[in-house]
């Protein structure tokens, strides 16, 4: 006879060693953080590092940067794997964030909590007070809590467009800046964020850029469960005034998908307050469809190909190659940062190539044999055909290359990433016959600040169109704010004429982050974003993975 499941907040699992059969998504709030700021509150951001084994700790991911807050809830989750059968250690760490720069060791700590996944996932919510790292909890430090649940791969995501009217004014010089959250209810009925559009300056009547959220997340795959819309008028000292809000469901907003759907924002103590109110503004739901997702995996096994090219910055500013300081000095005992992050990288991406043969280019350098200034031309010097048999070919190419080439200037990328988007272009027009066969992938290598910055972001947008990422590494030591920009991360990169990209395509590392790692830390955290990026390309193309029934049969 079966027996009942007491904790039915413990995913169950199979205790085959190794092999995670589920996945966990961990939600984090604060309250009461340390003030660490002079003139406005703490900015707090969380950082989830974990152990397996004893071993080391890794970054698994950060939330998002809350702005002027002490009591943060952020909307930005983890999903990690579950092992019931380990111990899988867990650190949360806060803190202050006083820069954009990626380090953490010059912004202010505030406090962590260590514990493990499986009193995580057993005690849900987790809530303890934070904190010091020799384990001491000093008061005033705050208060921690996070949720834990089982994600429920490969479900239904929903597809929504939001706009307000004639939402209420609330900046004294102003109208109002409004931002719009979403809430759905706990187990232990409290209201959890699970998304937060962008903040719409100064407008009363804000449109919000379309957004997708998985139904797991939005409503437990529940349809009917009550979902709460909050819309705030965002203030930069943290103090954001809630304008109103209302509640509904998914079976509900499914009206959107038809013709737009609308509700009244009500603000309760407003409404408390005045005999004649009506509303604090409308919201209106402009699109909505739920639609399956696919997985990079279901591509994968469809046969869609990586396509794998390297672009190497040949400019005079890394040093001279022949002296052991330059960023471009072959080491017959060391391989030079370049060839890290080639070698790094390329390991990962060469596995979904069937050929094995990899275009290899270079730009900022004069040639032979006229010894002309080129941003586009093949390291192997054969234009017609500049593929290189596998990595190591690459890499043979590369050393061969810097000896015969005179590192110049300036540093000009743009042309690359539209050599390989004439490439990806040309893919995307036989979609329609050969369904999700091709994707292309960009290594761009540089040491420093682009001198076509804005041809770039223009390359960049009309890429975002195409079955393309873009990842680019920074070699040296070099300062690459303008890189991070590049990055969509923390905002919407645009071309010079306005036009936003399509999708975030993009993904900047600095080398010098992982010089004390493995390569395979490299490229785990530059490969990150591509199997999503790659999915989101073909579901905004309305591209299904190719069934393994559809595939042509392999030969006898």
């Amino acid at each position: 006879m079966a027996q009942p499941q007491m904790y039915p907040n413990v995913p169950r699992v199979s205790t085959t060693a190794d092999q995670c059969v589920s996945k966990v998504e961990l939600r984090i709030e604060c309250r009461n953080l340390l003030d660490k700021d002079v003139m406005s509150k703490s900015d707090p951001c969380a950082v989830l590092y974990m152990s397996r084994r004893g071993g080391h700790w890794d970054e698994i991911g950060r939330t998002e940067n809350i702005k002027n807050c002490l009591d943060p809830k952020f909307s930005r989750c983890f999903k990690v794997n579950y092992y019931f059968e380990e111990v899988q250690k867990c650190r949360i760490a806060v803190y202050d964030l006083d820069n954009t720069t990626p380090q953490l060791t010059d912004d202010d700590f505030l406090g962590q909590l260590d514990c493990t996944l499986g009193q995580l996932v057993s005690s849900n919510p987790f809530t303890k007070n934070l904190m010091m790292p020799d384990g001491r909890t000093k008061a005033g430090n705050g208060i921690i809590t996070v949720r834990a649940e089982e994600v429920k791969e490969g479900g239904e995501i929903a597809y929504m467009t939001f706009r307000g009217k004639n939402l209420d004014k609330k900046d004294f010089f102003g109208k109002s800046d409004p931002y719009l959250e979403i809430l759905r209810s706990t187990m232990d009925r409290s209201w959890q964020v699970v998304h937060r559009t962008e903040v719409i300056k100064n407008s009363l009547n804000p449109s919000w850029r379309p957004f997708q959220v998985p139904l797991s997340t939005l409503c437990a795959g529940n349809r009917s469960q009550e979902i709460r819309f909050d819309i705030y008028d965002w203030d930069s000292d943290g103090g954001h005034d809630y304008i109103g809000g209302f509640t509904t469901t998914v079976d509900e907003m499914m009206k959107a998908s038809h013709q737009e759907y609308s509700w009244p924002v009500i603000n309760p103590k407003k409404k408390s307050k005045k005999k004649n109110y009506t509303n604090s503004g409308i919201c209106l739901l402009t699109s909505m469809k739920i639609m399956k997702e696919h997985t990079f995996l279901e591509f994968i096994f469809g046969g869609m190909q990586i396509n794998f090219t390297v672009g190497i910055d040949f400019t005079a500013s890394n040093g001279n190659p022949g002296n052991p300081t330059s960023l471009h000095y072959i080491n017959p005992y060391q391989p030079n940062e370049y060839m890290q992050a080639i070698r790094a990288v390329g390991d990962v991406c060469q596995d979904y190539d069937s050929d094995k043969m990899f275009p290899a280019l270079g730009f900022g350098a004069k040639i032979p044999p006229a010894m002309e200034v080129s941003h586009e031309f093949a390291i192997n010097f054969n234009m017609q055909n500049p593929f290189c048999q596998g990595i190591d070919g690459v890499l043979g190419a590369y050393s061969n290359c810097i000896r015969h080439v005179q590192l110049y200037g300036p540093t000009n990328v743009s042309p690359i990433i539209r050599h390989v988007a004439r490439f990806a272009y040309a893919a995307q027009r036989e979609e329609q016959t050969k369904g999700a066969h091709a994707y292309y992938i960009l290594l761009l290598l540089t040491d420093g600040v682009l001198s076509d910055m804005s041809s770039t972001k223009q390359a960049i947008v009309e890429a975002s169109k195409l079955p393309m990422s873009l990842i680019i590494v920074g070699v040296g030591g070099a300062d690459f704010t303008m890189m991070e920009e590049l990055d969509g991360d923390d905002g919407l990169l645009r071309a010079p004429s306005g036009e936003p990209v399509k999708r975030d395509i993009v993904q900047f590392v600095p080398f010098r982050e992982f010089k004390q790692s493995s390569p395979e830390e490299l490229a785990r955290h530059v490969l990150a974003e591509v199997p999503k990026q790659v999915v989101e390309y073909y579901r905004l193309q309305g591209i299904q993975p190719i069934k393994r029934q559809q595939m042509d049969p392999i030969p006898s």
